[in-house]
């Protein structure tokens, strides 16, 4: 639940008028929380009091806005967006843990629907040899289930897996990253939203980024896999792989022109 502090509280109103779900209400000028809050913590972040908090949260995550350290560059941002590429070569050094973890806040602060928060996030750093073991001894299972439904999937495992399996190192799957994240929520664009935001703070980590819709279609169709990671219930909604480029990019990519319809 919310609360407010009414000795802090001003009445101003904020709070109400930004509430998404109308779940705040003025009784005597001062703010009153309703039930059914979806703990957005838009009255928290609006309140020039400070009056307002959630105590189910840690309150201590809570920044004050500082236009010098919070501003993004917008002409800095594009050319970073348009500088990222789909990283398939990766160096041996893995991704640092404090470098994981601020990634990782830049997916648990992504919007959700309804304000869910319910993404669950696996980093696969240190059991993912393991886990690439288990994952190859389904593949030649799993394509057989998908010669009559996707034959072109079941080939290309099929063709995957000789290949990994005549030689480990030639992994058409994970192509030697030393980390994977997966993301598995609720609402799929709840996940979809949070891996963006992953990848660029990943960039700004020095890292890169692989989205791999080949293995969460396998990870996604083996209970024995979801097992594993523990999302056994769970829509497995993205596959990141993620580490240091191994090779170093000198300028932006060419893009078509967009298709956009201006009303």
């Amino acid at each position: 639940m919310v609360v407010v502090e009414r000795e802090k509280c001003i009445g101003c109103g904020l709070c109400v008028k930004d509430c998404p779900a109308g779940k705040l209400k003025l009784e005597e000028k001062k703010a009153v929380y309703t039930p059914e809050c979806i703990q957005c913590g838009h009255c928290v972040a609006v309140c020039p009091q400070a009056a307002v908090s959630i105590p189910e949260y840690d309150m201590g995550d809570v920044e004050e806005f500082d236009k010098e350290t919070f501003a993004v560059d917008p002409e800095h941002f594009l050319r970073a967006v348009k500088f990222r590429r789909s990283v398939r070569s990766y160096r041996e050094k893995p991704v640092e843990r404090e470098k994981l973890e601020r990634i990782l806040q830049a997916g648990r602060y992504t919007p959700t629907a309804k304000n869910s928060q319910s993404c669950r996030f696996i980093v696969l750093q240190d059991q993912l040899d393991e886990f690439k073991r288990l994952l190859w001894e389904e593949v030649p299972k799993l394509a057989e289930q998908m010669k009559k439904e996707m034959p072109q999937y079941a080939m290309l495992f099929k063709f995957m897996y000789r290949r990994w399996k005549k030689d480990p190192a030639d992994d058409q799957l994970f192509f030697n990253a030393p980390s994977c994240i997966l993301i598995a929520s609720e609402n799929p664009l709840d996940g979809g939203l949070a891996a963006a935001n992953m990848e660029t703070m990943a960039v700004a980590e020095g890292a890169g980024v692989l989205y791999s819709g080949y293995l969460q279609r396998i990870i996604e169709a083996s209970s024995t896999l979801k097992e594993w990671l523990q999302i056994a219930e769970r829509h497995l909604t993205c596959c990141m792989l993620i580490g240091y480029p191994a090779i170093t990019y000198k300028r932006t990519a060419p893009r078509k022109k967009a298709d956009i319809i201006w009303r």
